[in-house]
């Protein structure tokens, strides 16, 4: 027999956009079933059949909410949302255009950075828009449609991106322990294999979320306290066992995320080996200066999306629901902001072609 999953207190709120739970209300010997919150906010009964209600499936529509116990704040919230938002996007975009336009920047290293900045600004671009409207304009309704599909584009960019670290770790370890080799070895067709194993890769790991959540009950529960959809936030909606969906979901974040890490921790554990091989100290610091900015990207991409699984697997009832929000967009905003600055103030190829591109624009314009 399937375990039955209780809502917990802190999932609802008392706001105007929140599910309120209410006892069902016997009048004249009949139950009349719970309102919804769009029901509720109409003053109509709910229109939902209390037979179907444990049918598998989602409901046609969810409600994100936002942050919980902050909707007062919530115009304020969304500025330093839409700053990062903005900076991410400025950035990115710069990253890709210099990259692209220069040919002497389509070497190994360049090309995995723009496969970087691409994936930084779809992450983002996926999220913060749909964020912004439920901060500013409570626009939180979103088809279960848009939702899964939101989910499966968070979970599978996140996925490609954690590969593109691991593919840009074996490029550092090629070129300082075989750099007679490094062209040989990475040349377009390698990278461009590389980049294609990394999307199926991540499309094959998180395809199955899709049909592990529609497979579930609903019961009619259908508002979501977050900012946008996630595998773990929509399957607590479920009004049944959801033990698949953790067990999953923590072997997608081992096997993929945890896998990879490791690999890069081996990967530079290479690199200092060799290092530290070389004769002299200059090159041992330029050995060692080329791989700084990928150790800066690492920590940015990997530190809030550690923090977050650990408070959304295992805090779930000692962190204030609003932290778990919070995290959860930190690990979807913080990388695509800080990875241009990192590659942007620490390469000098990169520092010294901005100014040509924006000689470009002003031509163009």
């Amino acid at each position: 027999m399937h375990a039955y999953h209780k809502p917990q207190k802190d999932d609802f709120t008392d706001s105007p956009g929140s599910y309120v739970k209410e006892a069902s209300l016997s009048v004249a010997g009949q139950v009349t079933p719970p309102l919804q919150p769009l029901d509720r906010a109409l003053c109509l009964p709910s229109t939902m059949p209390a037979s179907n209600s444990s049918e598998p499936g989602l409901p046609a529509a969810l409600l994100l909410t936002g942050v919980p116990g902050l909707e007062w704040a919530h115009p304020w919230i969304a500025l330093p949302f839409c700053a990062l938002y903005l900076v991410a996007l400025a950035g990115n975009t710069t990253l890709v255009l210099v990259i692209v336009t220069d040919r002497t920047l389509h070497a190994p290293v360049y090309l995995f950075l723009c496969l970087l900045s691409l994936t930084d600004l779809a992450l983002s671009s996926t999220t913060v828009p749909k964020t912004l409207a439920i901060l500013w304009l409570q626009a939180g309704e979103i088809s279960s449609a848009g939702c899964l599909a939101q989910m499966f584009c968070v979970h599978s960019i996140y996925a490609l991106e954690s590969s593109v670290l691991l593919a840009m770790a074996f490029d550092r370890y090629v070129a300082v322990c075989h750099p007679l080799r490094y062209t040989t070895i990475l040349n377009h067709a390698v990278i461009g294999r590389i980049g294609l194993l990394g999307i199926c890769r991540s499309i094959t790991v998180v395809s199955p979320l899709i049909f592990l959540l529609r497979r579930l009950p609903y019961c009619g529960h259908r508002v979501m306290a977050h900012t946008y959809c996630e595998h773990m936030g929509v399957a607590r909606l479920a009004c049944a066992d959801i033990t698949v969906n953790i067990v999953y979901g923590l072997t997608v974040a081992l096997l993929a995320m945890g896998l990879d890490s490791i690999l890069i921790a081996v990967s530079y554990g290479f690199i200092l080996r060799a290092v530290f091989c070389l004769p002299s100290r200059d090159a041992q610091h330029k050995a060692l200066s080329t791989c700084g900015s990928h150790l800066g990207v690492i920590v940015a991409f990997y530190v809030p999306a550690f923090f977050s699984f650990l408070t959304h697997r295992f805090g779930q009832h000692r962190v204030p629901r609003h932290v778990h929000i919070f995290l959860a967009n930190l690990y979807v905003l913080v990388p695509p902001v800080l990875n241009p600055i990192i590659y942007g103030a620490r390469t000098t190829e990169i520092r010294s072609r901005l100014p040509r591109l924006l000689h470009l624009a002003k031509i163009s314009v």
